[in-house]
């Protein structure tokens, strides 16, 4: 019972952080940048789509750590941040303002460009490999 408690508090720190992260970021992306196209959960995504190739990678192939990291990290932090419901929304909300070419190109590069991104985290991992 003890270590599920564990794995639950390592959820919800992991999880406000990246929810914080993620307003923060998204807020200063939007504060400078005024065009349609919904560039801050665009970069979210794909910087989480690395993250989490990068960070699983490790955890997966090269460390010996702690369980309680994976909660943390994975699903709390990385749960937290990135934002593919926000991104499911901003579709349907680009495609309702009759935005529907801008809206697949979301999708397409969201879709392309975060698993660029989650390719890119693993291959940065097994890179720096000793």
């Amino acid at each position: 019972m003890q270590r599920l408690l564990t794995r639950y508090i390592c959820v919800c720190v992991g999880g406000a952080a990246g929810s914080l992260l993620r307003y923060v970021l998204g807020s200063l992306i939007n504060n400078r940048y005024s065009g349609r196209f919904p560039l801050a959960t665009f970069t979210i995504n794909v910087t989480g789509s690395f993250l989490i190739g990068l960070i699983l990678t490790i955890l997966t192939e090269r460390a010996h750590v702690n369980p309680n990291w994976r909660p943390l990290i994975i699903v709390g932090f990385l749960g937290g941040y990135t934002t593919f419901s926000a991104f499911e929304w901003e579709t349907y909300t680009v495609i309702g303002e009759g935005f529907s070419i801008i809206a697949l190109l979301y999708v397409i590069l969201s879709v392309i460009v975060g698993y660029a991104g989650c390719w890119a985290g693993a291959m940065a991992a097994r890179a720096s490999n000793p």
